[in-house]
């Protein structure tokens, strides 16, 4: 045998440890084996320091492609499938005013004798609305209720401020079955049976942009406390199109102040994830839009232990902070922020 030959299979142990492990006698394995772990690790790093030779190294194994690349904000929560969800908007609509038209036909015959009886709080016109709101949302989405116990008596006059996200924001709150009026938009009340319906009830109507329209509106707020009917604001003023929480205005504040009623702080969750602002043509479904959470806070009260009144500004951080402890943090924006009149 040549020199060279010798000379290659001393260095093929060094060179080409893969070849010989293939080799290696079981007697050997089981010894490895005794001896555990520990020392074969040591063994095998000696072996290395001593037999190493200039040259490339070993390729190390590939570490699964999911664990070095991040997820993104797409990949954690999908986009909801917009076919799907404008079709469930196209049901629920279509639900909704079919459930609107034997209703409205029940409120109109009532009217003369709820106008002659019942002239502000109207509580049979409320209850048909009560009876069409859930009827409508619950082939949809489920509403849960928590500090129901916080709800004031529904003949107890009281204004109750909510975050407004979504137009399924009044949908939901008549799960609450308080006899409330609300604040919407002249223009709301022009559409056909459900906007009548609005104007049967008693709901009070405003031009967000009129300024004597605002006075009106909030004079007849005060009258309908003063006959002892509940009042809902979105002290926002509208939809937020980013369903953060904006900051709030003062006039439900005044309006309780000058009235002598508490304020009732209601958190809305889930409306805008449903039906985002601005996107009404999609009722969407899926991580994060299942359905509402509606959380009603402890009432506040408008005067001080001595007799006296809060200040209106003073309530409205109050009622906006605690408006803001049941949302989450990604959606309180900065208290600062006004949102435009419409």
């Amino acid at each position: 045998m040549s020199a060279s030959v010798m000379l290659q299979r001393r260095l093929g142990v060094a060179c080409k440890p893969e070849r010989q492990a293939a080799f290696v006698r079981p007697s050997v394995i089981t010894a490895q084996r005794l001896r555990g772990p520990a020392s074969l690790l040591s063994e095998r790093r000696s072996f290395a320091g001593a037999t190493a030779e200039p040259g490339p190294r070993p390729i190390e194994p590939c570490q699964s492609a999911t664990a070095s690349i991040p997820l993104s904000d797409s990949d954690a929560t999908p986009e909801p499938n917009v076919l799907l969800s404008k079709i469930r908007a196209i049901a629920f609509f279509a639900w909704s005013f079919m459930l609107s038209l034997p209703l409205f036909m029940t409120m109109v015959v009532m009217s003369p004798f709820v106008l002659a009886f019942d002239k502000y709080r109207r509580l049979a016109q409320h209850f048909v609305n009560n009876i069409w709101a859930c009827v409508s949302t619950a082939p949809f989405y489920r509403v849960t209720i928590e500090g129901r116990e916080n709800l004031p008596p529904p003949d107890r006059p009281v204004v109750y401020v909510a975050n407004h996200q979504s137009f399924l924001d009044i949908y939901s709150l008549f799960h609450l079955q308080r006899p409330f009026k609300f604040i919407s938009k002249t223009s709301n009340f022009m559409i056909p049976i459900i906007g009548w319906s609005m104007f049967l009830t008693g709901h009070v109507m405003i031009n967000r942009v009129d300024r004597r329209s605002q006075l009106k509106c909030l004079q007849q707020c005060r009258d309908l406390l003063a006959q002892g009917a509940p009042v809902l604001f979105f002290p926002e003023g509208t939809r937020s199109l980013d369903c953060k929480l904006a900051g709030f205005k003062k006039g439900a504040f005044s309006v309780a102040v000058k009235a002598g009623v508490d304020v009732v702080p209601v958190t809305l969750i889930g409306t805008g994830a449903l039906m985002p602002s601005g996107k009404e043509s999609q009722l969407r479904y899926g991580p994060g839009a299942r359905g509402v959470r509606i959380v009603v806070h402890p009432p506040l009260p408008t005067t001080t232990p001595g007799g006296g009144s809060r200040d209106a500004d003073e309530l409205c951080e109050a009622a906006r902070a605690a408006v803001a402890s049941a949302l989450p943090p990604e959606l309180v924006g900065s208290s600062s922020t006004m949102l435009p009149d419409e």
